[in-house]
């Protein structure tokens, strides 16, 4: 059993309530959908087929606890279910990013879901599985990446007709080098919406590239 794997590094979480954390990022190859913002464009193709057990051993080799499953879409792999199931086995805390448009009824539900919700900016709204909603669970994170004002007032709305927010977390990213984060910051704190506002630790830390 492989699954094709872009990359496997060992970084601080700079995305969602884990930001800090030293973390392992296993990098699956290949997405069905092309955000305009994507910035992980470079994962569509290329990698190399790895087996589970050595994906395990090089997770293993970098001694942290917490792993996070990632793409590209990982769930667009099959197999991926496999991979999450067996690093909950070996004692990870497991996350998983996913974009929202593939199924996660087969996630194992040890794993932290961190579900996109695409906006009308990203120009991948068509694309989301409003049925993954109804599988969020306490520990799961529900994130928008926010392109504009457009996209805020449309998840505002979206956040109060389905009350996300009393189901999990809810993250609000602005779009690197598009939204300003004070602006987006303002707006939060103005419409007192409960929410998390977050940027990304590691583009601040090392900038936009991969392996980080």
């Amino acid at each position: 059993m492989t699954l094709r794997i872009h990359e496997i590094f060992h970084s601080l979480q700079g995305e969602s309530s884990r930001t800090g954390l030293p973390t392992v990022f296993v990098r699956l190859t290949g997405c069905p959908m092309r955000c305009v913002y994507c910035d992980t464009a470079y994962a569509f193709s290329g990698g190399g087929n790895m087996t589970l057990e050595q994906i395990m051993d090089k997770v293993a080799e970098y001694g942290a606890r917490y792993v996070t499953v990632t793409g590209g879409e990982p769930l667009a792999q099959k197999k991926c279910l496999d991979l999450l199931r067996r690093l909950c086995d070996a004692g990870y805390a497991v996350s998983l990013e996913t974009g929202g448009a593939v199924d996660t009824s087969g996630v194992d539900p040890r794993v932290s879901v961190i579900l996109d919700i695409k906006t009308p900016g990203s120009g991948e709204l068509e694309n989301n599985r409003w049925d993954n909603l109804d599988r969020l669970k306490p520990q799961d994170e529900v994130k928008f990446v926010l392109c504009d004002r457009a996209d805020y007032d449309w998840a505002k709305q979206f956040l109060v007709e389905r009350r996300i927010a009393d189901q999990c977390s809810v993250l609000f990213s602005p779009v690197y080098g598009r939204l300003n984060p004070t602006e987006l910051a303002e707006w939060i704190l103005q419409d007192r919406l409960p929410v998390r506002m977050q940027v990304q630790l590691h583009k601040i830390l090392w900038g936009e590239k991969p392996g980080v």
